[in-house]
């Protein structure tokens, strides 16, 4: 099991590895961490249903509003403390979330994994590889190499321990796109589940930073992932 993989070359939505290495048709799903539910929603047209998961009161807020994806129950609540009986899914995903759970909560949030999957059940758990330009811009301000590799970590240690078996590991890259600088400060900086509040020199530098990638069509990034895919063991209970 390895945190990165530099010679990883595939570019793709994240999306359609999840299509080809999940059994979706007819699950019951739970996604941690949901945020602005796009990939909720992607995800709600091949699946039974999902209950998608947002700690952050703000954004749930919004996502209440949503009112075309019937078989999705937005719920607040956190990875570490997942309101769900033991056994409910059939997976469950994370997207880029886990490094977000409090560090000392980060073994709690997989025991919770692991409790709340079915016997046999599978995690989908992706998470930002510590490289590439855009984390050059991001860690100017927002420096994640810590929370990331405690998140490993994590990871690591429910497998080590038998509490989740690694069925396998992907590397790739998601393409990301910002038309221009305030569109970055918008989706990034001014994001509610973070203040971000950086001072005039910061935000300057951050901003030179950024515009040495922009072009006349705006800014194109590489963001590199893993993905680390779980199983609860088959005897498993909750």
């Amino acid at each position: 099991m390895k945190i990165s993989d530099p010679s990883a070359e595939q570019l793709c939505d994240e999306y359609e590895l999840i299509a080809a290495e999940l059994p979706l048709e007819h699950a019951q799903v739970l996604e941690l961490g949901c945020g602005k539910a796009e990939k909720t929603r992607a995800i709600a047209q091949k699946v039974a249903a999902i209950v998608a998961l947002e700690v952050d009161a703000i954004q749930h807020a919004l996502n209440l509003r949503v009112a075309d994806l019937p078989n999705v129950s937005f719920r607040q609540g956190a990875a570490q403390d997942i309101p769900a009986a033991d056994c409910s899914f059939d997976i469950v995903m994370m997207f880029k979330s886990l490094h977000h759970v409090p560090i000392g909560s980060m073994d709690r949030a997989l025991d919770e994994i692991r409790r709340v999957l079915k016997p046999g059940g599978l995690a989908w758990i992706s998470e930002p590889v510590y490289a590439g330009e855009f984390n050059e811009i991001l860690r100017l301000f927002h420096d994640e190499k810590e929370v990331r590799e405690a998140a490993f970590g994590a990871v690591r240690r429910a497998i080590d321990d038998g509490r989740l078996m690694l069925v396998g590991q992907r590397f790739f890259a998601t393409p990301g796109h910002f038309d221009s600088f305030a569109q970055f400060e918008e989706k990034v900086i001014r994001v509610t589940h973070t203040d971000h509040r950086l001072a005039p020199e910061l935000h300057a530098a951050v901003r030179r930073k950024f515009e040495t990638h922009l072009t006349a069509t705006g800014a194109d990034f590489r963001n590199p992932l893993r993905v680390d895919i779980l199983r609860k063991p088959p005897d498993g209970r909750g």
